[in-house]
């Protein structure tokens, strides 16, 4: 499947800000299951090309004179290849993927949760448990735009019940981990033929039987036929697609707009 992406994402300041710094994680990696035809990021001025932890791509954009708004555009074309297996070539231990965040720490009633899926009278193979983890999150988290915010910890969205693609994942890792399996969150892209749909996304994945599972739980998939991944890290912060800091500007709106359209229908 081909894809054509356009992602952009706008902030406006209230007053001019002073200076600002933005890490920026828009550019896909090529991988055996995805291959990046031609990619491209517009912003103010040349950002800094390097790399993060998680080994994701990394643009440091550094804007050192006064502004008031910052747009970063990335656009490109990509194809995903069907039934084939993802390669992992960051060097990263998945055992780093055990640990809990701030977004992650499951609460009382997630703990309570996750022992529904392990113990006796449960499936003993361990994808059959979190394929029925997958569910259970989406029934008792049914989608809900508007409901939290991109702070939100896995323990306030389980609270009220609702919450969106990166609440379904927080609270999915928070029980993969507690089942002392490693866990990660993605954030990317996916394509679907509902015009209506949010094209920015979020799933999990799960290293079990030395390679990565997918875990799409807002649309109970485990089939990645239609995502494309940009990033990767233990939460929403450390794969968000923009992160930053600035001085002045005071009071910031930020506006995202992302499409994905299938090139070879």
């Amino acid at each position: 499947m081909k894809l054509s992406i356009e992602h952009l994402t706008t902030y406006r300041y209230d007053e001019e800000a002073r200076h600002s710094t933005q890490y920026i994680r828009l550019t896909p990696k090529p991988s055996s299951r995805q291959r990046i035809l031609n990619w491209q990021l517009e912003m103010p001025q040349a950002p800094l090309l390097s790399s993060d932890g998680f080994g994701n791509i990394l643009h440091v954009l550094t804007l050192d004179q006064p502004h008031s708004s910052i747009s970063i555009l990335a656009r490109g074309d990509v194809e995903i290849l069907d039934e084939v297996q993802e390669d992992e070539l960051t060097g990263l231990s998945p055992l780093v993927y055990l640990r809990y965040t701030r977004l992650t720490r499951p609460s009382q009633a997630i703990t309570a949760f996750m022992r529904q899926f392990t113990g006796e009278g449960r499936p003993s193979n361990t994808l059959d448990r979190l394929e029925a983890l997958m569910r259970g999150v989406l029934e008792v988290m049914p989608y809900t735009p508007g409901a939290t915010h991109s702070a939100s910890s896995a323990g306030e969205a389980f609270a009220l019940q609702q919450g969106v693609c990166q609440d379904h994942t927080h609270v999915f890792l928070a029980c993969a981990r507690l089942m002392a399996l490693p866990a990660r969150y993605v954030s990317g892209y996916l394509y679907s033929e509902d015009e209506g749909h949010v094209a920015s996304h979020a799933w999990a994945e799960v290293w079990c039987d030395g390679v990565w599972h997918t875990f799409d739980i807002t649309n109970q998939s485990r089939q990645p036929l239609q995502h494309l991944k940009l990033a990767v890290g233990l939460d929403y912060l450390d794969a968000c697609p923009v992160r930053g800091v600035r001085y002045g500007g005071g009071p910031e709106s930020m506006h995202a707009v992302a499409t994905v359209a299938r090139l070879d229908q």
